[in-house]
């Protein structure tokens, strides 16, 4: 597996890997994770994966986090 590239933005970690003729792009915040795979032959250039961390998608990816967190928050509460 080789590291593509490894960052914080936002208070999240993004990590890119390239693995198996895929690229994997893990966001980390806290105990919660989202993973990505796109196979490398949709991807022209490695600078193209930056669309999946900006715009709209990261937008998402941060509202996903949210949903997860009150999830995650709630079952917590229930042990």
């Amino acid at each position: 597996m080789r590291v593509v590239t490894e960052f914080v933005k936002e208070e999240v970690r993004i990590s890119v890997f390239s693995w198996n003729n895929k690229y994997l792009i893990k966001f980390e915040l806290g105990p919660m994770e989202q993973t990505f795979k796109i196979p490398e032959i949709d991807v022209l250039d490695e600078a193209d994966l930056e669309n999946f961390y900006q715009g709209e998608f990261f937008q998402a990816v941060l509202a996903r986090f949210e949903e997860m967190g009150q999830t995650f928050r709630k079952e917590l509460e229930n042990l």
